[in-house]
């Protein structure tokens, strides 16, 4: 079989398993590894930050409607944003302090110090 005739070969078979994995099926050697953060609530949180939702909306980077229907339990926030909820339950300070500006960082930093 020629270079070019193998290499053919090899990438219709990648693309073929490919294509299993999308749809679901178990494909010999592919291991998926899943992280599980679980559900949030971003009512509480933003209550426990005292924010508005539009605030709490403008933190997340979504819009208010759509922060709105996560309180309202008819969306659920899924990757970034649900990971950051969970950051922000267990760590405002640090989240606060990760969007503020460098200067008002610095000046309560020195606050704290005195």
């Amino acid at each position: 079989m020629s270079e070019m005739t193998k290499f053919g070969a090899d990438l219709i078979q990648a693309m073929s398993e490919a294509l299993a994995h999308a749809q679901g099926k178990d494909v010999p050697g592919v291991k998926v590894h899943t992280v599980d953060v679980g559900a949030v609530d971003a009512k509480a949180i933003r209550k426990k930050l005292d924010l508005t939702q539009g605030e709490m909306a403008t933190v997340l980077g979504t819009s208010p409607s759509g922060y709105k229907k996560w309180e309202q339990g008819t969306r659920q926030p899924s990757g970034a944003a649900r990971t950051l909820l969970r950051v922000m339950d267990r760590e405002p300070e640090a989240v606060l302090r990760a969007l503020s500006s460098d200067d008002a960082a610095v000046a309560n930093n020195k606050e704290a110090a005195h």
